[in-house]
């Protein structure tokens, strides 16, 4: 039997350790996977601090990694659409018996050499996107560009807020820009991030600790507030905050994760202005990644800054640490096998 080389989490000990691990072969429906680029996201972070356990996973170990790009190595019974050699992107789950299943969680993901989908689960990679771009897409652009088109139904022109700049938040900004929402306004307590927010297209960025916050949001807003505010982060003074500049009507959209719970300190207020909380989780990847790559192709949005850093699968956990610690304020970093 083919071997291969994977970084693979023991849950109970959560220890990641790179080994060698039998290659995986396609069954029916399935197609195998020579992964070129695989994105370090802050949910494998958490997966191996513990912030976050797998759910579904069967058995104790998993090779993380949910955003994936590569060429088709060798397709399985009943999955001749994928000849090899053909350049794609691995969604970042898969809808099984009505439960949506991670990759690199529930299921074994892309920090690997190869990696196994399901035949419906890929999307082609066109030859103008690079495989470090393509790989961040299912999740650091999807799941931004959900939120933005699907929970927060955001239309041209309305007034926008995004808390927390960081590996999904920039892309949200690149995206409001790309569908006409006017201003962009990013809020985040880090310098670097503010200044990331305005290169990729804010048209103000804030401290959340501004005292002047609510003031200056109202300003740039004609007095009116947020038609939608977008939460980042995961943390209840943000989506407090961002609740206390929203206009009437105005959706507040949760897309950082958090078991913390979720106050609103004026309710009848809240209830007058008849403004919404909407939770948002993932993106629909047949529907998103096909509008994500065209945008790209179209050179409506660029995603090149984005790719921090590029490193061998052998020195995963340095990545790890890496973005962790945020050496060099990374928005995602790539493992090449």
């Amino acid at each position: 039997m083919e071997r291969m080389l994977a970084a693979r989490l023991h849950v109970p000990s959560r220890t990641l350790r790179v080994e060698e691990v039998p290659r995986p072969q396609p069954g029916p429906g399935e197609v195998l996977v020579k992964v070129e680029a695989a994105g370090v996201c802050l949910s494998d972070v958490h997966l191996i601090d513990g912030t976050l356990t797998p759910l579904l996973l069967e058995g104790d170990t998993v090779t993380l990694g949910h955003e994936v790009a590569g060429t088709v190595a060798e397709a399985g019974p009943g999955a001749t659409a994928w000849p090899p050699g053909r350049r794609v992107v691995l969604h970042a789950g898969e809808l099984r018996d009505g439960a949506v299943f991670t990759r690199g969680v529930d299921y074994d993901g892309g920090w690997a050499e190869y990696a196994l989908s399901r035949a419906d689960a890929l999307t082609p990679l066109p030859d103008a996107v690079p495989f470090e771009q393509g790989a961040i897409i299912p999740d650091a652009v999807s799941t931004p560009w959900g939120a933005i088109t699907s929970t927060g139904q955001v239309r041209p022109a309305e007034a926008v807020g995004v808390w927390g700049v960081g590996g999904l938040g920039v892309h949200a900004v690149r995206l409001l820009r790309a569908v006409g929402a006017c201003p962009v306004v990013a809020v985040d307590p880090s310098p670097v991030a503010r200044e990331r927010a305005l290169a990729a297209g804010a048209d103000l960025a804030l401290d959340s600790a501004d005292p002047e916050l609510r003031t200056r949001v109202r300003a740039v807003t004609a007095g009116a507030g947020l038609a939608t505010a977008f939460d980042f982060a995961g943390v209840a003074a943000v989506r407090e905050q961002a609740l206390s500049v929203l206009a009437a009507k105005g959706r507040l959209v949760l897309v950082g994760l958090t078991n913390q719970p979720l106050t609103v300190a004026d309710g009848t207020r809240f209830s007058y202005l008849q403004q919404q909380i909407r939770g948002h989780y993932g993106s629909d990847m047949p529907v998103a990644l096909p509008e994500i790559l065209r945008l790209m192709e179209g050179g409506r949005v660029d995603f090149s800054t984005s790719v921090s850093g590029v490193l061998p699968l052998a020195e995963a956990a340095e990545a790890v640490e890496r973005l962790e610690k945020k050496v060099g304020d990374p928005v995602r970093l790539i493992l090449r096998p």
